[in-house]
């Protein structure tokens, strides 16, 4: 048996994750459901008495079940459909795994439309992406090399951009600050996460100001994404589509001396096209300005770049929870035509593969109308298991680490594996605790004040007040539902 104190520590490690609710529709005090003879488990404070202090408000919904038979150990609001959060993540690794397959690598191709004579194309040259969610500048200057390496040198016809082998998409939610980089576009062809590097300096005579799409060794400027500087106090940024160009405007009050963020581009496949021949360039090859296309034009692939398989991308996507490869896993895994209906269709494959309901209307859980019960999310989980997919996800999954109650790294023979999500007074973990030896655990903890997230104002919504406070109470509130579960099974 490990203390609580370890366990406790091990999830406060890595907990950063919400959930949503509409009002507090839970039982004063949990529901224990051992089966046959089973001892209920008693372990430390009752969870009433945990909830309580926390003050979190809203709904709180979480279960714990053995991961190998299924059977819940205890549950409290079990069955409230509640905001998963980044906690959908988990799933989506899930659906990607087994509609894509573990071999399945996302790749970006340079293509001729006609033969190459003394270096120059007689036709068109392609860039086609299949939506690579981890394509960045340094790997475009690698694909431009291996194109140079080909001997082509310029282009009769055109350039084309292909970016249409998953819909493009503005952004992901419609009710976030227009200038958060979670919230990206979203097309077959992504660069640097579909953001553009901003950076600023005051001098004497004001600001200079720079867009680029940098990376660690090439640092190409960008034309298509263009900043002003506007003497304001608010708001911070605008943003509006002229003529190709996305025109920003900040605020001066917010700037001081000087800085840098990252910014979303709407236009990915264009941002991509123009960074590619800006790289191409530097290796001599002279290419035209580049034209979208919706379809691709038969040619000869001359030149490609394969990302990594695809359990090294669910991995890096569920430790650093990026919002864009969630969903480009997911439409990738659907074939449906927009977020909704992609969503949808995991939703009815976890309803047919896994047994387990829940209303999934995009991939990452940025939006906030998605719906899932904390028993349902234990239901994927444990019938997961008995599939090649539960088998990856768990190789994928985070390992949450251990630490004491003063935050410091401990050692510890009980493992926590799991998912995070937060979205502003939503917090969610989901997972698996591992003790060395006995009884694997599957849990889900959902926490969600949904009336006080749905008074925010979108500008408020990216630092909201008390957000921060209210998240270490929902970490600290869940890491206690883990020790008390660890300390009894461990």
């Amino acid at each position: 048996m490990v203390s609580r104190r370890f366990v406790l520590g091990g999830v406060l490690a890595g907990l950063a994750t919400p959930v949503l609710a509409e009002g507090l529709a839970v039982s004063p005090r949990p529901v224990a459901r051992p089966a046959g003879g089973a001892v209920a488990l008693k372990a430390g404070p009752e969870p009433g008495a945990l909830i309580e202090a926390a003050g979190l408000g809203g709904v709180i919904g979480y279960a714990v079940a053995d991961a190998r038979s299924g059977q819940v150990l205890e549950a409290m609001g079990e069955r409230q459909g509640l905001p998963p959060a980044s906690t959908a993540k988990a799933v989506t690794a899930l659906y990607g795994l087994e509609r894509l397959g573990a071999g399945h690598r996302f790749v970006t191709r340079v293509l001729v439309t006609g033969p190459v004579a003394g270096g120059v194309v007689q036709g068109d040259l392609v860039l086609s992406g299949s939506g690579d969610p981890e394509l960045d500048t340094d790997r475009l200057a690698e694909l431009a090399a291996r194109l140079a390496a080909t001997g082509v040198r310029g282009v009769a016809g055109r350039f084309l951009i292909h970016d249409g082998a998953l819909p493009s998409l503005a952004e992901i939610a419609a009710d976030q600050p227009e200038h958060v980089g979670y919230n990206p576009a979203i097309s077959g062809l992504n660069l640097n996460y579909n953001r553009v590097h901003f950076e600023w300096k005051r001098g004497a005579d004001g600001w200079g100001v720079a867009m680029d799409a940098r990376g660690e060794r090439f640092v190409p400027p960008v034309r298509m994404a263009r900043m002003e500087v506007v003497r304001r106090e608010a708001p911070l940024f605008t943003w509006r589509e002229r003529g190709g160009a996305e025109e920003w405007t900040v605020a001066s009050a917010a700037l001081g001396k000087g800085g840098s963020r990252w910014l979303p581009v709407r236009n990915p496949g264009a941002y991509a096209g123009e960074v590619f021949q800006t790289l191409a360039r530097a290796q001599g090859v002279d290419l035209p300005e580049g034209r979208r296309v919706a379809r691709l034009p038969g040619g000869q692939v001359v030149a490609e770049l394969a990302g990594e398989p695809l359990p090294d991308v669910l991995r890096r996507m569920l430790r650093w929870s990026t919002n864009l490869t969630a969903e480009v896993v997911g439409l990738s895994s659907s074939g449906a035509g927009g977020l909704r209906a992609s969503g949808g269709a995991m939703s009815d494959w976890a309803r047919g593969r896994l047994g387990a309901e829940g209303r999934f209307l995009d991939h990452s859980g940025l939006g906030g109308d998605s719906r899932v019960a904390p028993v349902e999310m234990v239901k994927a989980l444990v019938a997961s298991q008995g599939t090649p997919s539960g088998r990856g996800l768990k190789a994928v999954l985070r390992d949450l680490g251990m630490r004491d109650g003063d935050g410091e790294a401990v050692e510890s023979p009980v493992k926590v594996i799991g998912k995070t999500g937060t979205l502003n007074f939503v917090s969610g973990l989901v997972g698996f605790v591992q003790p060395p030896s006995g009884r694997e655990l599957a849990f889900a903890i959902f926490c969600a004040d949904v009336a006080r997230r749905d008074r925010l104002s979108v500008a408020e919504r990216e630092q909201p007040a008390g957000g921060k406070a209210w998240n270490r109470r929902a970490r600290k509130l869940q890491g206690q539902l883990i020790a008390r579960w660890a300390g009894v099974h461990g």
